[in-house]
């Protein structure tokens, strides 16, 4: 085994409860906005939200921080896919 393998990557549970503070406080920003009147903001308002509560998740709750370069490329990739999924379904929806 080289060192790599043995290294193991420990976060307290002080970190997890921040996270999870901190993704309670984003729910609960995105549900007092969509009562908010911003108009077509709105939406990509919590678009935001969502894609910075996705990072925490994968990032603390997933390990994908510490894990390899490859598990990274894979996870980006998956997001890319979904990504491009959606936006070619609004651009056909917008088109029609």
């Amino acid at each position: 085994m080289n060192d790599k393998e043995t290294q193991t990557h420990i976060v307290d549970y002080g970190t997890y409860i921040y996270i999870w503070l901190t993704l309670i406080a984003f729910t609960a920003l995105t549900v007092s906005i969509s009562g908010m009147h911003f108009g077509n903001i709105a939406l990509m308002i919590a678009i935001v939200i969502a894609i910075i509560k996705a990072a925490l998740v994968l990032n603390i709750f997933m390990h994908i921080k510490f894990d390899d370069i490859v598990f990274k490329v894979f996870a980006v990739l998956g997001i890319l896919t979904l990504a491009s999924i959606i936006i070619l379904t609004f651009s056909d929806y917008l088109f029609r």
